[in-house]
């Protein structure tokens, strides 16, 4: 039996979903963080035996596939890819129908797609965890990795600026909310017209007015990173925009996350980003393989911070 005794904050969350960053309080997310990086550096073990992870990707991965994967391995479970293109998913069969018909074969669902409603409808009939591995409004995995690589490089998290230069788009919207709770500053750089979504911004805010943070919104790539701890960049056509590749290139000149706006932040700053990145365009080669990147680390947090996720939900 799974045993994740001397993370309290966690205990509420066995059988729970996860379909927002906001769905965990601050005293959750940190012992989240701490599970990870006690699972990173085998300080602890946990076991989930005979437990199945699920996956249903709609959309590409490399990381979250196979970190979800490797995760559930180390813990002693096993996983499922449940490609929609070979099960009847992709055939139109009913949310209702699939999420019933998978909680009485897997333990928990990673699902991956566009639509934050179609997460919400899984969530509603499956009677197990259901994970949100990205939609086009969130990502809230990836953001707990981000933030255990934050806490690797600087120990206390409150406090600090994380500056996300680009899109205001899924990432954008976890990092704001996940950095809320954990009293971070977040600024979000981006040009007129690709601010974050008003409600996602409107909630971030007042939950960091309740945890000592704050949530700004800039439109000058300077003004977003001088002084940050981090600096964190994204794609800036994400998947579903490829149509608008071009415009959003020509939006973005001037936005890349290089060596001169690097100069800008703390002298301890960092360089994030959470892949697959275009060096030239939203990053310089310079800064995504310079002393200040921990984008590899970043990377492979995925795998830690979900294991600590894994855990938490279907641990006992």
């Amino acid at each position: 039996m799974a045993a994740i005794n001397g993370y309290p904050a966690l205990a509420e969350l066995h059988g729970r979903d996860l379909l927002s960053s906001a769905d965990l309080t601050a005293e959750q997310t940190l012992a989240l963080l701490q599970l990870a990086a006690d699972l990173k550096a085998g300080r602890i073990q946990v076991d989930l035996a005979g437990k199945t992870l699920g996956l249903i990707f709609s959309k590409a991965s490399t990381r979250t596939r196979v970190s979800f994967t490797v995760a559930m391995a180390r813990l002693g479970g096993q996983t499922l890819d449940l490609n929609p293109q070979v099960t009847q998913v992709g055939r139109g069969e009913p949310v209702a129908d699939t999420a019933r018909v998978l909680s009485r074969y897997v333990d928990a669902l990673a699902i991956r797609t566009f639509a934050q409603e179609e997460l919400a409808d899984y969530a509603h009939w499956a009677s197990i965890p259901v994970i949100n591995a990205l939609t086009d409004l969130e990502h809230p995995c990836q953001t707990l990795a981000d933030f255990l690589t934050l806490q690797e490089a600087f120990g206390e998290i409150g406090g600090l600026t994380l500056a996300y230069v680009g899109d205001g788009n899924n990432v954008a919207h976890s990092l704001m909310l996940c950095g809320a709770l954990l009293g971070v500053h977040v600024r979000i750089g981006c040009p007129v017209g690709f601010e974050p979504d008003g409600a996602v911004l409107e909630q971030s805010r007042t939950l960091a007015a309740a945890h000592g943070g704050s949530v700004e919104v800039l439109h000058g790539p300077v003004a977003a990173v001088r002084g940050a701890h981090a600096l964190y960049t994204d794609v800036w056509a994400s998947m579903g925009q490829e149509e608008e590749k071009a415009e959003r290139e020509r939006a973005f000149a001037g936005w890349c996350l290089n060596e001169e706006l690097l100069a800008e932040a703390d002298p301890r700053a960092i360089v994030l980003h959470c892949l697959p990145a275009y060096r030239g365009l939203e990053i310089s080669a310079g800064a995504m393989e310079g002393s200040a990147s921990r984008i590899f680390d970043q990377a492979e947090n995925r795998l830690h911070a979900q294991q600590a996720l894994l855990a938490a939900l279907l641990g006992r």
